[in-house]
């Protein structure tokens, strides 16, 4: 085999099934020879993780094709949709580095799908029914039983007519009347047997007004609008398999006798994206901040990707998470580990090194002149030389990690202990000399001597300690608010749970840690989105941060501690 064709069965070999269907199209000339994606969310909310893989999959396989992809906003229900919502997702998907080619709404065929509807009350295809919900839910049978015809199955068709325009007048309560498409009663896909096709909403749109009361279900709107728009693969999750023959039922009888075997739209299925320890519902999603037991959509509890956002997720780590789960036709539960281990992998590549203390203890270096200060070079990222450093300010009194001293350590302590010696960060080797407690046995402040000769840097200065200390100058150091998040909730799948999902909650999801120091570069760089606070994890500054208040979220930690708990 020649090595183009070594590695032309290897790009193929890596191509997922979505891409192996979509080249071989492709190479087919089917749709002639075009490829069109859409994306498309219903404003009711805000994008979470779980729209961000079919964002990668929607937009991904248009550009690694040669296709194009476009937004459409499912807005065929305005008793939950925003106009908050929709920009909400247009800057979502614009962060995750994707851009439509045409911006589209499913409102803008409200006039043809009605008169589509029309068509089939005139056919003898669909009918309006006056039952109600629950009476249209027992007749539809079971997967084994055929369901019952509706009384009002064979009402003549201009009866229907004058009843679906009285659907639209404004003038009938919300569940008086629907349309039902005529389809088969005893079809063995439930779907079939005569589904509602509109439904009375009395609210006003966000983009139409108070033009329709009579609304499209999304089982009729979406195949057509892809049909409109000219998608060639309606790219969706797997729950829409069973819906699949109606997507094509609609279809058929949208095209009106011409041939479109091979320039239709064609439906195709991926597995969703399910997460540990959080819920993909909109409804508890929102639930969960009308009822304030988050901080809004952006919690950086969320799962939304506004909420990672805050939290110092980069859309790369984001997407690089997606690849590593990949996509398939089975569903599955993603550990929410391998979220952080794609944060951290990123975050280590980008992320600003800077010095913070958090749980605070002075120490105070007793042979070091008082009023005396060097400037110590930091290096701002390991990874990446072209980042240059930064100074940190060294004096006599410093803030370190109460939990980085112990009077009395374990042997593998390589910590602050007193008598041993272990190296400041870029400055010096000290040696603990003992500590001052309060009455009730805190430790108040730990003393150590530095060795002239040790700073980092100096010639002869490499002699080797065991342990690496993080610290700030005390008169040289800003205040700051830390927030420290872990998982939502306590369970690994709350949507598998019987309970209710507040229940489930994680008492322990969010500590406020505010008597907290950095060092005082961080006034600088007050525009980095990515931050590792050394020995501790990755940051980011909180959008409520100010000059006169910093507060920082936690990210993720530098190993994953959830999995020994």
């Amino acid at each position: 085999m020649t090595d183009n064709k070594i590695e032309e069965a290897t790009e193929k070999k890596s191509l997922n099934f979505i891409e192996q269907i979509v080249e071989a199209d492709l190479e087919a000339g089917k749709n002639g020879g075009r490829l069109q994606t859409r994306f498309p969310p219903e404003p009711n909310g805000y994008l979470h993780i779980g729209h961000a893989k079919a964002i990668c999959m929607d937009f991904g396989v248009a550009e690694k094709f040669g296709g194009i992809c476009n937004l459409r906003l499912d807005d065929t229900n305005p008793q939950k949709e925003d106009t908050e919502y929709v920009d909400a997702i247009k800057e979502d998907i614009e962060w995750l580095g994707f851009h439509w080619a045409h911006l589209y709404h499913a409102s803008d065929y409200f006039q043809q799908l009605w008169d589509f509807a029309v068509r089939l009350i005139k056919e003898g295809k669909a009918y309006v029914d006056e039952q109600t919900s629950e009476q249209i839910a027992a007749q539809k049978g079971t997967p084994t039983q055929p369901g019952t015809p509706s009384p009002f199955r064979d009402r003549p068709a201009e009866e229907s007519l004058a009843l679906f325009e009285k659907m639209n007048s404004g003038g009938l309560p919300e569940g008086s009347m629907v349309l039902r498409a005529k389809i088969d009663m005893a079809s063995p896909n439930m779907h079939f047997r005569d589904p509602v096709i509109y439904r009375i909403i009395n609210k006003e749109h966000h983009r139409t007004g108070n033009k329709w009361k009579a609304y499209p279900m999304y089982d009729f709107a979406h195949g057509q609008s892809d049909y409109f728009e000219g998608v060639t693969h309606s790219i969706c999750t797997l729950e829409f398999v069973p819906h699949r023959p109606l997507y094509d039922y609609f279809i058929d009888e949208l095209k009106e006798g011409r041939d479109l075997d091979d320039n239709r739209p064609r439906q195709y299925e991926f597995n969703r994206l399910n997460l540990t320890y959080t819920v993909m519902s909109k409804r508890k999603l929102l639930a969960l901040v009308t009822e304030h037991l988050v901080d809004g959509w952006d919690d950086p509890r969320m799962p939304t990707l506004c909420g990672l956002r805050r939290r110092g997720y980069s859309p790369e780590a984001v997407r690089k998470f997606i690849d590593m789960i990949g996509y398939t036709k089975f569903d599955a539960l993603n550990d929410y580990a391998m979220l952080e281990a794609a944060a951290r992998e990123d975050l280590n590549a980008r992320a600003l090194r800077v010095s913070a203390v958090l749980n605070p203890v002075k120490l105070i270096v007793t042979n070091y002149p008082e009023g005396k200060t060097e400037e110590m070079e930091a290096v701002n990222n390991p990874e990446r030389p072209e980042d240059g450093t930064h100074t940190i300010t060294f004096s006599r009194e410093l803030w370190i990690e109460r939990d980085d001293f112990m009077e009395e350590a374990p042997k593998k302590f390589f910590r602050m202990v007193p008598g041993k010696e272990v190296r400041l960060k870029n400055a010096y080797i000290v040696k603990c000399t003992g500590c001052k407690k309060a009455a009730d046995g805190t430790v108040e402040e730990i003393y150590c001597e530095y060795d002239p000769e040790s700073r980092s840097g100096m010639a002869g200065a490499d002699r080797k300690v065991k342990g690496t200390l993080h610290w700030v100058s005390v008169s040289h150091c800003l205040d700051a608010e830390v927030r420290l998040y872990d998982r939502l909730f306590t369970v690994e799948n709350p949507a598998a749970d019987e309970r209710d999902f507040r229940e489930l909650l994680n008492p322990d999801s969010l500590t406020v840690l505010k008597n907290c120091h950095v060092e005082s570069y961080l006034a600088e760089a007050a525009g980095q989105k990515y931050l590792q606070f050394q020995r501790i994890g990755y940051f980011t500054f909180d959008k409520s941060s100010t000059p006169d208040h910093l507060v920082f979220n936690r990210t993720v930690g530098l190993k994953d501690s959830w999995a020994k708990k």
